[in-house]
């Protein structure tokens, strides 16, 4: 008799998923549409009677008052456009909310130099926080993509633009605003969500930032990890594939796009702006006229992909390699913006793991510094230093070349594929990959004679001429010129 009603109790469960799941397909298949129809007939009467005047384009960068690479490509398209276009009215949603228009247009002039024109509209979101990894424990990439996707609404409720541009990489909005909003979407994509380095980590079960231990020891969740990845991967194709017209910021990120989008004919590589017509006019400065010390430098946001921990092991190996009275001239200078204060306790996290190594008097933190500073900071240093796996351009390592300092970035991503050069005929700076090979470039770069270094330097800021940021801006609008050719006629 209990069998008989535990059968009975699994037959009404299995009967009652399978209704639900026929309710849901039914919607899918007939109400979906029909809310579709809607949605797009609602915003496109909204267009029709929003105010501004002409065609509006809307740049997608939640968090455009961050200063880091991403956001000097969203100031450096919106200033290209605001130079051909004069006509065209430019929004960009942000998620910002504790900066006013003035603040942000001031940040952006101070980090990277760029002087916007101020009639820029600032539509505010409130939804910021739904893209936030710390809101997804698990499931981090579905539950940042579908709360783009919320976050995606908000923005184009606020304001229906004509032509629509991501410049953060949150593809899951494509669709949003190319079949509801009824945009022309294009998209500069930094890094791909997920890509097939990725799907690596997760096969060779290797623990990374991205593949918990847990998972990474365990062969069961690390084959659920697996198939969950390629189904976002499916999604994420999908997505990207509704951008009229995509860019990349590197060979490295094309050719995962391209394998996951699986729409080369409109993807263009466009290598973001970097400040190289400046940096190169420096004067190089000789070792004895740099304070008399050795300054290593690192530029780059204080994330955790960045690789910060790495940099200061490689100190800590490298303090056992060279003689003492050298490693009194040595000084590790960290230079990057802080997002939030998740970033903020980042640093805090690095200054005690530098305590901890015995490195604090050999390492310096320096947030959000102006750009006068940054420069001066560029042009007293003798090496750069980029610790990111897969970094996917490397923007701090190209400044670091045109500013003269000799180069040690990870040999990977878009640093090993587009910047750096290490055939002895044409070097143009080193590659590493564990903290020990670091310390070891460093301690050869010190090493070095004057007139070796100088041939590297030289050859470095020769190769950078393809990174600057008329090159970009000429990229970048011959890219998305299609979109007002087609508005004109």
């Amino acid at each position: 008799m209990k069998h008989a009603c535990t059968i009975a109790t699994l037959m009404a469960t299995i009967n009652t998923i399978f209704f639900v799941t026929l309710i849901e397909a039914l919607f899918l298949i007939f109400a979906l549409p029909f809310a579709i129809i809607y949605w797009r007939k609602l915003y496109a009467k909204k267009r029709a009677e929003r105010t501004q005047n002409g065609t509006v384009v809307a740049f997608f960068h939640p968090y455009c008052n961050a200063g880091g690479g991403g956001e000097r490509v969203l100031w450096a398209a919106i200033n290209a456009i605001q130079t051909k276009y004069a006509n065209v009215h430019i929004a960009v949603y942000t998620g910002d909310l504790e900066a006013d228009p003035e603040q942000i247009l001031k940040r952006a002039e101070k980090a990277f130099n760029i002087k916007l024109k101020p009639n820029i509209q600032f539509v505010y979101l409130h939804r910021r926080k739904w893209v936030e990894a710390d809101m997804y424990p698990y499931f981090t990439l579905l539950g940042q993509s579908l709360g783009s996707v919320w976050l995606g609404f908000e923005a184009l409720d606020s304001l229906q633009p004509d032509i629509y541009i991501d410049t953060m990489g949150y593809a899951f909005t494509y669709p949003l605003f190319k079949y509801i909003g009824g945009c022309k979407v294009g998209s500069y994509t930094h890094y791909p969500t997920i890509s097939t380095d990725m799907l690596k980590h997760v096969y060779r079960r290797v623990v990374s930032h991205n593949n918990r231990r847990i998972i990474a020891r365990n062969p069961f969740l690390s084959a659920g990890k697996i198939f969950y990845y390629k189904l976002f991967a499916l999604l994420y194709g999908w997505t990207g594939r509704c951008a009229d017209t995509v860019m990349v910021n590197s060979s490295w990120t094309e050719d995962h796009i391209n394998s996951i989008w699986k729409c080369p004919l409109r993807t263009h590589r466009i290598y973001p702006p970097c400040d190289v017509e400046h940096l190169t006019k420096l004067p190089l400065l000789k070792d004895e006229d740099k304070r008399d010390s050795i300054r290593i430098v690192s530029v780059g946001q204080f994330r955790p992909e960045k690789g910060h921990p790495l940099m200061l092991r490689a100190m800590y190996n490298l303090r056992s390699i060279v003689k003492e009275e050298v490693w009194e001239k040595i000084r590790l200078v960290l230079i990057g913006s802080c997002r939030n204060a998740e970033d903020e306790g980042r640093v805090k996290d690095m200054q005690d793991l530098a305590k901890h190594l015995a490195l604090d008097e050999n390492v310096e933190f320096k947030l959000n510094i102006p750009y006068p500073e940054l420069v001066s900071e560029l042009q007293q240093g003798t090496i750069g230093l980029h610790a990111m796996w897969n970094e996917h351009f490397g923007i701090g390592v190209v400044e670091c070349m045109a500013a003269g300092l000799l180069m040690i970035a990870h040999a990977s991503g878009g640093p090993r594929a587009d910047i750096i050069e290490t055939q002895t005929s044409s070097q143009t700076g080193f590659l590493a990959d564990e903290a020990e090979e670091y310390a070891e470039v460093i301690k050869h770069i010190i090493n070095m004679n004057p007139q070796d270094k100088n041939t590297i330097r030289n050859a470095a800021r020769a190769s950078v001429n393809r990174f600057s940021g008329a090159q970009f801006e000429k990229e970048f609008l011959r890219a998305i010129e299609p979109f007002f050719r087609q508005k004109q006629e």
